[in-house]
């Protein structure tokens, strides 16, 4: 692992432990400001899993929400699945996001100037998980290497193709 890669996972960690811990702290305030977020995605959620029983309280939302910002901050501060750990972290950030900095809403100027730039630093954070959700350290990724895998396969194909096209033709020459 890269100097960069050591400091830079930790640092991007950082804010979901903090914001993970804080959320779990503080569910039951949290939840009036998620309800009408949690309102909306917990039906979407329970169409694209519906083998998966959701809980409609936003205060056991938030608590789940936080819960998985915590683990996978965790495990994306220590390097262990950095890949899962950075799509949990940006799948947990679109609903906080949504929730918590809904600038659109804000009646007072300075409010509303306040929440806009916490709005735009998720989603800059978002570019960032997305950035290291990706990022495979240098080695080959896996559609890298189902690319030359086929690329070997056709190459491997042609040449028996063509050694056996010549071995027919030496035993026809061989039968006349």
């Amino acid at each position: 692992m890269t100097m960069t890669r050591l400091l830079a996972r930790p640092m991007l960690a950082s804010m979901f432990l903090v914001g993970g811990v804080n959320a779990l702290r503080n569910a039951p305030a949290l939840a009036a400001k998620a309800k009408p977020v949690t309102q909306r995605l917990a039906p979407l959620a329970e169409k694209a899993v519906p083998q998966v029983s959701m809980p409609e309280n936003p205060v056991t939302l938030i608590r789940v929400n936080a819960a998985a910002q915590i683990g996978a901050g965790f495990t994306l501060a220590t390097g262990r699945a950095p890949r899962l750990s950075a799509a949990v972290l940006a799948a947990t950030l679109v609903p906080t996001t949504l929730a918590g900095h809904r600038y659109w809403e804000e009646d007072d100027p300075a409010a509303r100037s306040n929440q806009r730039i916490h709005f735009f630093k998720n989603v800059s954070m978002l570019g960032g998980l997305m950035i290291a959700g990706v990022d495979t350290e240098g080695r080959p990724g896996l559609a890298w290497r189902a690319r030359r895998a086929a690329k070997d396969a056709r190459r491997e194909a042609r040449h028996l193709a063509a050694t056996a096209r010549r071995e027919a033709k030496l035993a026809a020459a061989q039968i006349s």
